[in-house]
């Protein structure tokens, strides 16, 4: 089966999150695909198959090290560039609808980058104090640095917490054994510059303790900050902390966030099953 290994989300070769995509996948098992993810040990890995929606272009199976996503936005992003490159054609110019566990999601060109529509929030709202207590004893921080938090999960299980600013997310030193099944995500603004957050991604009980750059977390810090607390159209850094470069372009426009960002083919070749 054909092989590609896309780097997703950076402009710079190397730096952003990279992602297996296994093609004309339609025979393989879940076993032999939670192998093969846990082989890559990426914090993601997909699967093309031949679409069970009339409305989808191709379906995606999205694995991680632990287990299965429904959604995940890299490897949205970075599937579908690899479907485009391997010749495949959509049934509109004006978009590619990608099926996968969370339903369907649209992709479109945007310049030089892919973009996806964010597909709505699973789970919204508060978080408890019960919940934030295990959080900030997580982060190795205490409650009264936490600026706001809310639920903001739309399949992995994402719950977003906003500090005072990116110095105070770049200084953060988890405590990975407390985490248990919680996926954290962290934002906080720069004063100026081209980038307007720094945002972390904090995953331990997938496989891999901090994700290098997130489609899905930053889609849903669009849907809770972008218009608000943040412009309708910002770049977010994510991955500083492990040497990355990623960069994230959110916009809010007429009541949809997309979330895109460069992708590139950097390994290509076979997979003997």
């Amino acid at each position: 089966m054909r092989f590609s290994q896309v780097d997703v989300f950076s402009s710079e070769p190397l730096r952003g999150n990279a992602l297996a995509v296994v093609h004309d996948a339609d025979g393989v098992s879940d076993d032999e695909m939670a192998a093969f993810a846990r082989w890559t040990n990426l914090s993601e890995t997909t699967f093309l198959l031949a679409p069970t929606s009339a409305e989808a272009d191709y379906r995606v199976r999205i694995w991680t090290p632990g287990g299965e996503l429904p959604f995940a936005g890299h490897p949205t992003l970075g599937s579908c560039h690899a479907w485009l490159e391997a010749g495949g054609v959509p049934a509109s110019s004006e978009r590619v609808v990608q099926e996968c566990g969370a339903g369907l999601v649209r992709v479109r060109r945007d310049g030089d980058r892919l973009a996806f529509a964010a597909p709505p929030l699973t789970r919204t709202g508060p978080v408890s104090d019960d919940d934030l207590a295990a959080i900030c004893g997580a982060l190795r921080i205490t409650d009264d640095e936490v600026l706001e938090s809310e639920w903001i999960d739309n399949g992995p299980g994402w719950v977003g917490v906003r500090l005072a600013d990116a110095d105070a997310v770049l200084a953060l030193d988890p405590d990975w054994a407390a985490f248990g099944d919680l996926k954290v995500g962290v934002v906080g603004e720069y004063a100026a510059g081209p980038v307007a957050v720094e945002v972390r991604a904090f995953c331990p009980g997938y496989g891999m303790p901090e994700d290098p750059v997130t489609g899905s977390l930053n889609a849903g810090i669009g849907q809770w900050l972008a218009g608000t607390r943040l412009p309708t159209s910002y770049v977010a850094s994510q991955g500083t902390a492990l040497q990355r470069a990623g960069r994230v372009h959110v916009s809010l426009e007429d009541g949809t966030v997309w979330v895109g960002g460069e992708t590139r083919t950097t390994i290509a070749g076979t997979v003997t099953p």
